[in-house]
């Protein structure tokens, strides 16, 4: 839907937002020196991934140890962990001590920061789910991806969203899960940030709007100024993919178009800096 950019006009006039409806709401462990092959790729089994990195390994065995099938560190790593190692020690999950190079081969990443977890995957929840579980909140901010795929970009919206409370995150039907690279970069975010995935064919405007959301696009500009609306306070944010933007579709579709002002110098924000300043406004005028 087209709409006229005068301050003068009532950006939610035409949204189909409907009140929301209030609803009910091992392996024998072991300690060995480094091994010389690289260890099989467990993303091939499809049910656990390779998280690395301190914060986001911590993350993980600070929300759902349960999940953690085995550890790989080094040894420079091993003060810090040892409350961790004591635990599966204790729950007899499998640790080894490796140099750095075999975790660089193991994570396919030299940015592992000495200390790399196989995990159990988190299955991702439905949009009816991710709804359903935050139907009874007066304020609550969704992040819609429109095909924002690079890992970094993924990693760094979701620790923004968790740092500034949001209720979860929207992956499109089909979308990959999340990489290890995705989960080193969100810091630990990704633990704290719900994840849905909706359905194939599934209407996701009408299931927002059904639960009392009100959905912006982004876009670089023409849009109205971040700073000079009020968002309202169950707000789904859709962002776009790195280059191409988002759909024109998903922009008609929107109750409401932001831009993001600024000097105009460049074009437009990276995706991940362009969400930080999105959610810290809506933090500024809803927390």
């Amino acid at each position: 839907m087209q709409r006229k950019n005068s301050q003068s006009d009532d950006p939610w006039r035409n949204a189909k937002i409907k009140p929301a409806t209030p609803r009910a709401g091992p392996p024998q462990a072991e300690r060995t020196l480094p091994e010389s092959a690289k260890p099989p790729a467990v993303q091939r089994r499809g049910e656990e991934v390779r998280v690395y990195g301190r914060n986001a390994c911590l993350a993980v065995f600070a929300q759902r140890p349960a999940d953690v099938r085995k550890i790989y560190l080094t040894e420079a790593r091993l003060a810090e962990f040892k409350p961790v190692l004591a635990w599966c020690v204790k729950q007899r999950i499998g640790y080894r001590v490796v140099e750095s190079g075999d975790l660089d081969r193991l994570t396919e990443s030299q940015h592992h920061e000495g200390v790399c977890f196989e995990v159990r995957r988190t299955p991702l929840l439905s949009l009816h789910e991710l709804l359903r579980g935050i139907a009874q909140e007066q304020s609550a901010l969704l992040i819609w991806l429109d095909g924002v795929g690079n890992p970094h970009n993924v990693g760094a919206l979701l620790r923004s969203a968790a740092n500034f409370g949001a209720r979860g995150a929207i992956l499109p039907a089909g979308a990959p899960t999340l990489s290890g690279a995705a989960l080193r970069v969100a810091e630990g975010g990704a633990e704290a940030v719900p994840l849905a995935q909706a359905g194939a064919g599934e209407d996701v405007f009408e299931s927002l709007h059904d639960a009392g959301f009100a959905v912006a696009a982004t876009v670089p500009r023409d849009g109205w100024d971040l700073y000079k609306n009020k968002l309202p306070a169950r707000l789904a944010l859709i962002l776009g993919a790195e280059g191409e933007g988002m759909s024109a579709r998903l922009i008609a579709d929107a109750d409401l178009r932001l831009t993001i002002p600024g000097t105009g110098t460049v074009e437009s924000l990276n995706v991940s800096a362009s969400a930080a300043v999105l959610f810290a406004e809506y933090w500024r005028q809803h927390r």
